[in-house]
């Protein structure tokens, strides 16, 4: 341990300001400098100085209660403050990753007429089961489960045979935003011959088939 870091650990333990703790460094360390000038080697000068530990104590017992207090202040702000600031940060990403809906007609992506052909062509492809076309239309990741063996198990939740498409009914659409991500999402039901399904459809910001769920 040289010089510096023999008064740097003094200063350390003593309960005071800042700026008082630099005036104690400064004075710590032209005493040393002073009698290593006159011929004394650190390591005599810092046996005659003693423990690190009592040196900051005999500092301590100098300092008022009052300062003391608002170094501890000063110390457990130093501890909660950069928590707090993680806790902002993380809440602020949680906010950011965290979807949220807003209508469609609003939305600076979509156009909502566009969304409801889109919605109604999937459904007629959907019943035509011309899953090429669908993949075609779809994200890679939603291009993987557009296949009749896939459909057939999302279409056993409305058990029976639907009989022909009769009617569309009306689209209800809104926008979702994640992150950076924006969606078209948008519910329809639609009346068959022997059923009524409830169809749940999802678009991203290029207009390629994200999800999909009936009921």
């Amino acid at each position: 341990m040289n010089e510096q870091q023999y008064v740097n650990a003094i200063a350390k333990k003593i309960k005071c300001s800042g700026v008082r703790k630099k005036e104690i460094k400064k004075q710590l360390l032209t005493d040393i400098a002073t009698r290593t000038e006159q011929g004394e080697p650190f390591a005599a000068i810092r046996s005659d100085m003693g423990d690190i530990q009592e040196i900051a104590d005999s500092f301590n017992e100098s300092i008022s209660p009052k300062e003391q207090k608002q170094y501890f202040r000063n110390k457990i702000l130093k501890l909660v403050i950069p928590v707090v600031l993680l806790l902002a940060a993380l809440l602020a990403l949680f906010y950011w990753l965290t979807p949220k809906g807003t209508e469609l007609a609003h939305s600076k992506y979509f156009d909502q007429k566009q969304v409801e052909a889109a919605m109604r062509h999937t459904i007629e492809l959907l019943d035509a089961k011309d899953y090429n076309a669908l993949q075609e239309s779809a994200i890679p990741q939603m291009a993987a489960v557009l296949n009749q063996e896939q459909m057939n198990a999302a279409r056993s939740n409305i058990p029976g045979d639907w009989g022909e498409r009769k009617q569309f009914g009306t689209a209800y659409l809104a926008e979702l935003s994640q992150g950076n991500a924006h969606f078209a999402v948008g519910e329809i039901t639609v009346t068959y011959e022997n059923a009524s399904v409830t169809y749940r459809i999802t678009y991203d910001s290029d207009m390629r088939l994200s999800g999909l769920y009936m009921r």
